[in-house]
């Protein structure tokens, strides 16, 4: 228990005179006094206290981590089922928690101000799995941040922990529940001092009854919300695991994205709502029905000189976004089906063989959705550090043109806040790494720099094919290397494999039934595909990023829309198979 764990009390010191200069910041750079200074202080404590737990740890177990064993066993979660859950319990819970998921996005946070809201995830919605200004507005964001964290310190040997060991896996999981509340907080309350505009009725209510407190404990309002929203995603991410079908935060993503792809193929209703169809400025916003009512709507010459490049090309949903999206569709479908077969056989029954399945995606898609997780923070940290009221004034990293700059208010103006948006990086590492969406964010500016500066916003055309460059090469790398942690954390590696193919009693034929010759067996073939696995994810994501896709959702994020379908399509069929066959459950419970 924690009362029993030994600790170095002097670690405390260094922990608290930190502390006093974060204080102190907040003082300096915010201005907060009094009761603010003393709420701004009580947000962030518990971070500092997590700390000292950590550090101050020295009982007998090699990793810190144990230091926090009493407060994780204290968070809430879902209890796992003591038994089978059946495929059609397991199918109701799925469903349950999707409704609820469309349910969340669709209640908006008391007290915000919607028409003043600036979106710092706008270009990462399809894979955070949120809708700006609800419950959900953080999404899964927290959850792959920590996952993010997580993987690369035990990577790292950071944590001194060995995910083969019971003890030391069960405490990496509670961290990581304990970094999920962390990191709510921590993408929570940036936004809501910057970005989540509360509402002036609000505001002067609250003004009313404490005079000068209305506008901070208005965000403090919308953090509680935030805090709210991002943990029942987390329960609701816990519950289709232990009681669903796959993973609670691919299935999040996939009814996400299946919704603007959808709608973004066949919205029959005009761009602008309110105004009159228009052939030229005000056209249908699906894909298909903008085609039709193009073609149906216009002369023999109009189509020749301007039709066919509005039908093709011209956002929103042209054409060649629903080619690339068919095209990403077939290709993830083909990779996801093609696998190598191992020959197994059972060791005591004579003729029961078996192929044991590693496939071509081994590592999922789960290393794409961290790759641009860690994007999508490196462009809301950039756009804080570089417009919050509060952030850009820290020293180095502040208003820093290195790190990213961003449009100034003269600068959507001249533009209009229809091409340029505020969230949009105009230079330093921001720009560079990212996200395109479709041909026209890239290659039309690079083949007409002259009528898309717009796009380029100042940039030669050499810029912009650097950024394609470095953007590309970012996701297969970043991709490659969460491929490998994530292996390694989910025990997927040859050796974690080689253990599960014993204890269910199958060997690989011509083989001695020894797990060191089986695991050298396997590392003929885990590692690679491991590597090829992530290399192809990443590479895929950024084609489609390219290209474009229908419904204003990334590339990316059709791409694990596709990969999540088939592979929940999989795991509804294995569900179906041990509830006919319960003897082949012993054999997936090894794997679990």
């Amino acid at each position: 228990m924690a009362a029993e764990i030994q600790r170095n009390n002097r670690t405390a010191i260094p922990i608290i005179i930190i502390f006093a200069f974060v204080i102190a910041g907040f003082y300096y750079f915010s201005g907060y006094t009094g009761f603010k200074l003393f709420i701004a202080a009580l947000l962030v404590s518990p971070l500092f206290y997590i700390t000292y737990l950590i550090v101050s740890y020295k009982g007998p177990k090699k990793s810190k981590l144990y230091g926090i064993e009493g407060l994780t066993a204290k968070l809430p979660a879902v209890k796992k089922a003591k038994g089978h859950v059946e495929f059609k319990y397991k199918l109701m819970w799925t469903a349950i928690v999707v409704i609820l998921y469309f349910a969340l996005t669709n209640i908006y946070i008391y007290g915000l101000n919607a028409s003043q809201t600036i979106d710092v995830f706008a270009s990462f919605r399809a894979i955070f799995a949120g809708a700006s200004g609800s419950l959900m507005d953080l999404g899964i964001g927290p959850i792959v941040t920590a996952s993010i964290v997580m993987q690369l310190f035990a990577g790292a040997k950071i944590f001194n922990i060995d995910l083969q060991n019971s003890e030391d896996k069960a405490i990496y999981q509670g961290t990581q529940k304990l970094l999920v509340i962390v990191m709510i907080f921590v993408e929570a309350i940036p936004q809501a001092f910057g970005y989540l505009v509360p509402d002036a009725g609000l505001v002067s209510s609250i003004n009313a009854a404490i005079p000068g407190y209305g506008e901070f404990l208005s965000q403090t309002i919308i953090i509680l919300q935030l805090f709210l929203g991002s943990y029942l995603v987390f329960l609701m991410d816990e519950v289709v695991s232990k009681y669903g079908i796959g993973s609670g935060i691919s299935l999040f993503i996939a009814a996400g994205v299946s919704q603007q792809l959808f709608t973004g193929t066949f919205n029959w209703l005009p761009q602008t709502a309110g105004l009159p169809l228009n052939i030229t400025t005000n056209t249908p916003a699906g894909a298909l029905p903008k085609m039709i009512y193009i073609i149906t709507h216009s002369s023999a010459s109009y189509m020749y000189s301007n039709g066919g490049v509005q039908v093709l090309f011209q956002q929103p949903n042209p054409m060649i976004a629903l080619v690339g999206t068919l095209l990403i569709f077939f290709i993830v479908a083909y990779f996801q089906s093609s696998k190598i077969e191992l020959p197994i056989a059972h060791e005591r029954v004579r003729g029961a063989r078996g192929r044991y399945p590693i496939q071509l995606f081994y590592a999922s898609n789960i290393p794409v959705i961290l790759a641009t997780a860690l994007l999508a923070n490196v462009s809301m940290w950039t756009l804080l550090f570089w417009s919050s009221p509060v952030l850009s004034k820290i020293p180095i990293l502040g208003h820093n043109a290195l790190l990213g700059s961003y449009p100034s208010a003269a600068m959507i103006a001249s533009y209009g806040s229809n091409v340029l948006q505020s969230t949009t990086p105009t230079g330093g590492l921001a720009f560079y790494l990212f996200t395109p969406n479709g041909l026209s964010d890239w290659l039309f500016p690079i083949l007409q720099p002259a009528s898309s500066q717009s796009i380029l916003l100042g940039h030669a055309p050499w810029e912009e094919g650097v950024h394609i460059l470095v953007f590309v090469l970012f996701m297969v790398v970043a991709s490659v290397i969460f491929a490998k942690f994530w292996i390694e954390t989910t025990n997927m590696g040859a050796s974690s494999v080689a253990k599960q193919i014993q204890s269910s009693g199958m060997q690989i034929p011509g083989f001695r039934r020894d797990p060191k010759v089986m695991e050298k067996v396997l590392s003929k073939y885990i590692p690679t595909i491991t590597v090829f696995s992530g290399a192809a994810v990443g590479l895929l994501a950024a084609s489609a990023n390219l290209i474009g896709t229908v419904g204003d959702t990334s590339g990316t994020g059709l791409l694990l829309a596709v990969g999540i379908v088939i592979q929940t399509y999989e795991a509804m069929g294995r569900e179906q198979l041990m509830e006919m066959h319960p003897v082949i459950r012993q054999f997936f419970a090894g794997g679990s």
